[in-house]
């Protein structure tokens, strides 16, 4: 079986894992950081804003099961593609949305996918998430991996909270009320 890897940012990584977790062909998605300087940094320091990384997920993915357009798709529909200084009500370079492309079919498809969804009339403001190559992906500790299964409550409640949810709803209902 071939897999690849698609590393996207979209805010707090919480929210990010289990929209692509419970997808067909998916293996694994980890949390982890991505982007900054310094070695295996630790998540307080990420949040410090001194390290330069983003918070972010890794998938390991079958393209012939779940190919990267149909990840891409997913990936839009979990962010707000107009605000490129965090995402709803986390702010800060760690909270950045990007997408870090692996390899230039990546990178082609990405840009093919954001122009799209900018001439789809979705959103009034301009989709701003960088496309840019992925480098070293460092794994968050292990309390934040599947956070959403292991405190099913908080994230629920930092999901609604934060204004992700309401967000989603409001603007993708037409694909998530069929």
């Amino acid at each position: 079986m071939k897999v690849e890897k698609a590393t996207f940012a979209g805010g707090c990584f919480w929210c990010m894992v289990k929209p692509f977790d419970e997808q067909p062909g998916i293996e694994k998605v980890i949390s982890g950081y991505i982007g900054g300087t310094k070695e295996n940094p630790t998540y307080e320091e990420v949040c410090s804003g001194t390290t330069g990384h983003t918070e972010a997920v890794q998938i390991t993915f079958n393209p012939e099961v779940f190919p990267y357009e149909r990840l891409l798709d997913v990936y839009w529909q979990q962010i707000d593609p107009t605000d490129a200084n965090g995402q709803f009500f986390d702010r800060g370079v760690s909270y950045k949305p990007a997408i870090y492309y692996h390899d230039e079919n990546q990178r082609q498809t990405a840009l093919k996918s954001k122009k799209q969804l900018q001439e789809s009339g979705r959103f009034q403001k301009p989709i701003v998430v960088e496309i840019i190559p992925a480098t070293t992906f460092y794994p968050a500790e292990d309390y934040h991996q599947h956070y959403y299964k292991k405190n099913a409550l908080h994230y629920n409640a930092y999901n609604e909270g934060s204004g992700r949810a309401s967000f989603i709803r409001k603007h993708w209902s037409d694909i998530y009320e069929k």
